[in-house]
C-alpha cells in the first residue's frame, strides 16, 4: 500500500506563523483521525527554511524546522508556500531556483497569503489563476501581470497549483485538500476538531456583504448597509434607499459612497451575488427562486451579474460549490443531533478517551 503523503510547509523568518499552522493543524489531525479508525496515517508534516536554524515569525514565535530546503531528500506530494513578510524570500534565487525544482516533482504546490508573490517571483504562477491577500492584491497584480488574478477569492486552483488569500485561509485551503485526499466526511470531522467551517458561510469568497455592513461606521448612514443585507427582495434604488434616510438622492449617493467606498448601486449588486452564491451553495431551490429571494428581477438578470463578477454561470458555480449531504441518520439508532457519520463516530469516541490528536511541534 502507498505511504503516507508527504506535506512540506516552507517557513523562514517574518512568516506569518497562523499561514503554518493553520494548514499543519488540519493535515496532523486528519492524519490522526485515520489511524485511530484503524487506517493508515494520512499524512506526515514537515516544516522546512531556507536553513535549519530557528524561525522567528512576525508575531515573535519561534519554531525550529525539520530541516533546511537543501536537506530535503525524497519526493514531496504537496508543497505549501506559507505568507507573512516575504520580501527577503521574493529576492532570494536559492529559494526561488528550489521550487522551481521542486515543482516538477511535486503532485500539488500551493501558497497561502503572500506566499503567492514568492511563487509568482519564480515564475510559477505566469499565465495561471491565481489569489492572495486583499490587501496585496493591487501590488500584486502591478507587479506580475501575466497572472490572472481573482481579488476575492478564498483559494483558487489552477490544475495543480493553489492560492489562497489571508491568513485563516490556508485553514480553508487545507480543508479542501484534505477532503480531496479523504474525503467529505473525515474532512468535515476535522474541520468540526478544529472548530472552524469546513466551508465559511461567506461561501468562497474573501468577503461577506455582512461584513461589509458590519464595517461602515454608523454616522450618517446609521444602520441602513445592514438593513439592506437583510431586505434584498424590497426597492432598493437610490430614491428609495435615500427616502428612508430623508435625503434627497443626490445627496445620499455622495453621503454612501463616502462612507463605504462604493456607490450604493455596487454595494447592492453585491449584496445580491453574495446571497446568490450561499443560496447556490445550498442548494435546493430553482434558479428562478434564488434569483427571486435574492432580489434579481429574473435568473437572466442574475445570470449576467455572475459572468460579469465571477465569470461562470450559476449552474456551473452550483456544479463547483454545492455542499455535498451527509448521508441520513442510522434507523436502527435514536436521532441524537450529537452523532457522528459512521465512519468516523469511533474516532470520535477515541479521541474523547486519548486526548488531543496533535503531534508536538518543537518550538524554540
Amino acid at each position: 500500500m502507498p505511504g503516507p503523503r508527504r506535506i512540506a510547509l516552507l517557513g523562514f523568518d517574518g512568516v506569518q506563523s497562523l499561514d503554518l499552522t493553520g494548514p499543519l493543524e488540519v493535515f496532523a489531525t486528519a492524519s490522526w483521525f485515520c489511524t485511530q479508525r484503524g487506517d493508515a496515517a494520512a499524512y506526515t508534516t514537515e516544516i522546512v527554511a531556507p536553513t535549519a536554524r530557528p524561525i522567528t515569525s512576525n508575531s515573535g514565535l519561534r519554531m525550529v524546522p525539520d530541516r533546511a530546503i537543501g536537506a530535503v531528500r525524497g519526493r514531496l506530494d504537496t508543497l505549501i508556500v506559507a505568507g507573512g513578510s516575504v520580501e527577503r524570500m521574493v529576492a532570494d534565487r536559492v529559494v526561488r531556483r528550489w521550487l522551481v525544482g521542486q515543482a516538477r516533482r511535486v503532485r500539488r504546490l500551493a501558497s497561502v497569503c503572500s506566499g503567492a508573490f514568492i511563487l509568482a517571483e519564480a515564475g510559477l504562477l505566469a499565465g495561471r489563476r491565481a489569489t492572495t491577500h486583499w490587501a496585496g492584491v493591487e501590488r500584486f497584480v502591478e507587479r506580475y501581470p501575466d497572472v490572472d488574478v481573482e481579488a476575492d477569492a478564498i483559494f483558487v486552483r489552477d490544475g495543480d497549483v493553489y492560492t489562497s488569500a489571508g491568513v485563516t485561509s490556508g485553514i480553508d485551503l487545507a480543508l479542501a485538500l484534505v477532503e480531496d485526499d479523504l474525503g467529505h466526511a473525515i474532512a468535515l470531522q476535522v474541520a468540526r476538531w478544529l472548530v472552524v467551517f469546513l466551508k465559511r458561510p461567506g461561501g468562497q469568497s474573501q468577503f461577506s456583504s455582512h461584513l461589509a455592513a458590519q464595517a461602515i461606521p454608523p454616522g450618517r448612514l446609521k444602520d441602513l448597509p445592514e438593513w439592506i443585507v437583510g431586505h434584498l427582495r424590497e426597492d432598493l434604488s437610490v430614491d428609495a434607499l435615500a427616502a428612508r434616510l430623508a435625503m434627497s438622492p443626490r445627496h445620499f449617493a455622495r453621503v454612501f459612497r463616502q462612507e463605504s467606498g462604493v456607490t450604493p448601486a455596487k454595494f447592492v449588486e453585491r449584496a445580491r451575488l453574495d446571497a446568490a452564491r450561499r443560496q447556490l451553495e445550498n442548494g435546493g431551490l430553482g434558479f428562478e427562486d434564488v434569483a427571486g429571494r435574492c432580489g434579481f428581477g429574473s435568473a437572466e438578470q442574475m445570470r449576467r451579474t455572475f459572468t460579469r463578477h465571477l465569470r461562470i454561470v450559476p449552474i456551473d458555480y452550483r456544479r463547483h460549490f454545492q455542499r455535498r449531504a451527509m448521508p441520513p441518520p442510522r434507523r436502527d439508532r435514536p436521532r441524537d443531533q450529537t452523532q457522528k457519520p459512521e465512519a468516523v463516530r469511533p474516532a470520535v469516541a477515541a479521541a474523547t478517551r486519548s486526548g488531543s490528536p496533535l503531534r508536538n511541534r518543537r518550538i524554540a
